[in-house]
């Protein structure tokens, strides 16, 4: 089966496929083999915030390093969080960014127009998915604000969760999914990403909860796989809880990243960083998400 299987019987069966973040080249290393050795289906992605903010070097050279260490029986690369619009506010050339990844053979790709007005997001992710459905390639977009990626602290995420801000709205995500031809889509339900800017980027991240009664309303509206981003960090229950209601895709990226930074300080060596995020992928696999030996159950 492709990614967009795998996908689609996840949403159906609730299983959830964990999504994790290389924010340094030597950090594909042990998220493919970690994937492997616990049989669990899960997709390796880098975003323009790992390129911009982090260690890696450029979409085509980290997906050298995926194809040297990948397998494709428990593994994909996803092209995560290519924005339109980017953290800072400055526009992105998308499109080279967008190609660069298909030809580099990227198995999925992600634009992200959720700063822009609808109808931008609709039309520019309606021609994405034109070219990336050309050569077989799944696309995500996202709609609603995920916040945590801009500069300055993070927000109250009380207010935040409380006030309902910047949540998707079901109606808007219908309009998105019918007229753009999308395969899954990113929502924004009480989930923030981890900052990446300044000294906010070292901090832990809050415990975020999910408001899963407007899941529910967002999974009714537009019937595809849901993706939730900023996986660190969120309540168990909740996600556990929005798994059986239709979410397929959880993006991780904080935890690891700082498990690797961490060991990174303390020790200065690589191979003991890179045991460092198979450590933290371990915990969230078996313990924290209960997902060992996933992939057996996808293709059964």
């Amino acid at each position: 089966m492709n990614v967009k299987q795998y996908m689609k019987k996840a949403s159906d069966k609730g299983i959830l496929i964990p999504a994790f973040n290389a924010a340094y080249h030597e950090m594909v290393q042990p998220i493919c083999e970690t994937l492997k050795r616990l049989k669990t289906f899960g997709l390796c992605e880098i975003s323009r915030p790992d390129i911009e903010k982090f260690g890696i070097e450029s979409f085509s050279k980290a997906a050298e390093f995926y194809f040297k260490y990948a397998d494709p029986d428990y593994m994909s690369l996803h092209q995560d969080h290519v924005p339109v619009v980017d953290e800072d506010g400055y526009d992105v050339d998308y499109k080279t960014l967008i190609h660069e990844a298909l030809e580099a053979g990227y198995q999925s790709v992600m634009i992200d127009g959720s700063r822009i007005p609808l109808e931008d997001n609709i039309r520019i992710t309606a021609e994405i998915a034109q070219i990336a459905h050309k050569k077989g390639v799944p696309v995500e977009a996202e709609l609603g604000a995920v916040l945590g990626h801009e500069s300055g602290p993070p927000p109250s995420y009380e207010e935040l969760f409380s006030t309902g801000k910047g949540f998707t709205r079901p109606e808007d995500a219908e309009r998105l999914v019918k007229e753009s031809g999308i395969d899954w889509l990113s929502v924004a339900v009480g989930n923030i990403h981890g900052a990446i800017t300044g000294s906010y980027k070292d901090e832990d991240k809050v415990e975020a909860r999910l408001n899963i009664d407007h899941f529910k309303k967002l999974k009714k509206a537009i019937g595809i796989p849901l993706v939730l981003h900023g996986g660190s960090g969120i309540n168990r229950e909740n996600i556990l809880e929005a798994v059986q209601n239709g979410l397929s895709k959880l993006n991780i990226g904080t935890d690891l990243r700082h498990a690797y930074e961490r060991s990174m300080r303390e020790t200065d060596s690589v191979e003991r960083a890179q045991e460092a995020v198979s450590q933290k992928m371990e915990y969230l696999i078996v313990e924290y998400y209960g997902i060992a030996g996933s992939r057996e159950k996808l293709e059964a």
